[in-house]
C-alpha cells in the first residue's frame, strides 16, 4: 500500500477534536514537520498535544493502515503529495477534499484528464437506461472517463456502459473500501479496478449511525461534482416530486438533486438528458426540468443531438482547461 508520511500527517492532524477541512487547508500546504504541525494545532484546540502524542497517534494509524487496509486498498493520499489529485470548480475550504482512499489508477483523476460525472435515479424505467447509455458511449468515444457513486440505478449503468465500452470509470463511494456500498455492487466495483478504472473514498472507519451515513452521501455527492469537467444528469425525481404527483409514502431518492447542486456552487458546467416530447409527463425527469428552468443555458441533451452535444461538451471542457493553466501562468 502507497503512502506518504506527510498523508499520515494530514491523517493524524484531523483526527484531533476541532480540527475539519477548512482548518486543514487554511493551515496547511502539505509536507510540514511535526513541529510545525503540533505548534500549528496547539494555537487551535483545547487539549493542547505534543510531538510525542502525536507521533504515538500516526503510528496508530499506520498499523491500520498496514493491517486493515493491505487488501482493499491501494493507496492513501493527502494535500501537499504530489499524486494528490486536483479539484474542478470554486469551493470553499471545508468542502474541499484532503485525503482519500483509493484503489485502482489515481492518475485517472489529474486535472488533465477529460472527467464526464453521469449520475441518476436508482430505480430508472422506460428507456431511460438505453437513453442513457448512450450518451455514455459517446462520450467514452471521445475520450472521457465516466465518474459516478456506484449506487444502484443510472450509477450503475453509466459504470458499467463505461466498461463495455472499453473505457475508463471511476466510482465515488460513501463507505471504506473494506465494506464497498452497496453490496450488491461489490462485484461490480472490482471489475472496474480489474479494467483500470479507480475507487475512491474520504473514508477509513465504519459509519456509526444512519444520519452520519446520510451526511457521507451527500459528501460523496460533492466529489461527484468536483472531480469532473461537466456533470450530467440522466434522470431524477424532484424534491417536492411526491406532492407534486400525489405518490405520497413512496421514497424518492434525492442525491442526484445534492450532487447537481454542489455543481451549481462550484461553477461546475451541468447538463441534463431530456426530450420535452417524451418527458414532460413523467416524474422522474421532474429534476431535469426544474435546472432547464433555473438555468437558460444548460446543456440539453435529446436523443437526436447527442453526438453533436457530447462534442460539443469535451470542446468546452478542453477549451476550459487551457484558460484555466494559461491564467495560472499569469499569477506565477
Amino acid at each position: 500500500m502507497k503512502y506518504t508520511t506527510n498523508a499520515l500527517n494530514i491523517l493524524t492532524a484531523k483526527s484531533y477534536k476541532g480540527i475539519g477541512n477548512a482548518w486543514l487547508v487554511k493551515n496547511l500546504e502539505g509536507n510540514e514537520d511535526i513541529d510545525t504541525i503540533v505548534s500549528l494545532l496547539n494555537n487551535k484546540i483545547k487539549e493542547k498535544t505534543n510531538i510525542d502524542e502525536f507521533k504515538n497517534l500516526r503510528e496508530i494509524f499506520e498499523d491500520k493502515l498496514n493491517q486493515k487496509f493491505k487488501d482493499c486498498c491501494d493507496g492513501f493520499v493527502a494535500l501537499g503529495d504530489n499524486d494528490f489529485p486536483q479539484y474542478r470548480g470554486n469551493v470553499k475550504d471545508s468542502e474541499k477534499p484532503v485525503f482519500l482512499y483509493y484503489k485502482g489508477d489515481i492518475d485517472l483523476l489529474n486535472i488533465d484528464n477529460k472527467n464526464i460525472s453521469v449520475i441518476g435515479l436508482l430505480s430508472p424505467e422506460g428507456d431511460i437506461e438505453e437513453r442513457e447509455r448512450n450518451i455514455v458511449s459517446e462520450f467514452v468515444k471521445n475520450g472521457a472517463t465516466i465518474v459516478s457513486g456506484l449506487a444502484l440505478g443510472c450509477d450503475s449503468i453509466s459504470h458499467q456502459e463505461a466498461l463495455d465500452q472499453n473505457g475508463k470509470t471511476v466510482a465515488i463511494l460513501p463507505s471504506p473500501l473494506y465494506d464497498i456500498m452497496p453490496a450488491t455492487n461489490k462485484g461490480l466495483a472490482f471489475k472496474i479496478v480489474d479494467e483500470g478504472g479507480l475507487l475512491i473514498t474520504e473514508y477509513g472507519t465504519d459509519f456509526k449511525s444512519k444520519m452520519e451515513l446520510s451526511s457521507r452521501y451527500k459528501e460523496r455527492d460533492r466529489l461527484q461534482a468536483l472531480f469532473c469537467e461537466t456533470i450530467i444528469l440522466a434522470a431524477s425525481y424532484a424534491q417536492n416530486s411526491a406532492e407534486r404527483w400525489k405518490l405520497h409514502g413512496q421514497k424518492l431518492d434525492s442525491g442526484a438533486r445534492l450532487a447537481m447542486g454542489f455543481a451549481k456552487d462550484y461553477n461546475i458546467p451541468r447538463a441534463v438528458m431530456y426530450d420535452k416530447e417524451i418527458d414532460e409527463t413523467n416524474p422522474m425527469f421532474d429534476l431535469n426540468r426544474d435546472l432547464i428552468k433555473e438555468q437558460k443555458d444548460i446543456i440539453i441533451i435529446e436523443q437526436n443531438n447527442i453526438s453533436e452535444t457530447v462534442k460539443k461538451v469535451m470542446n468546452k471542457s478542453s477549451l476550459a482547461k487551457r484558460g484555466n493553466a494559461i491564467q495560472g501562468n499569469l499569477f506565477h
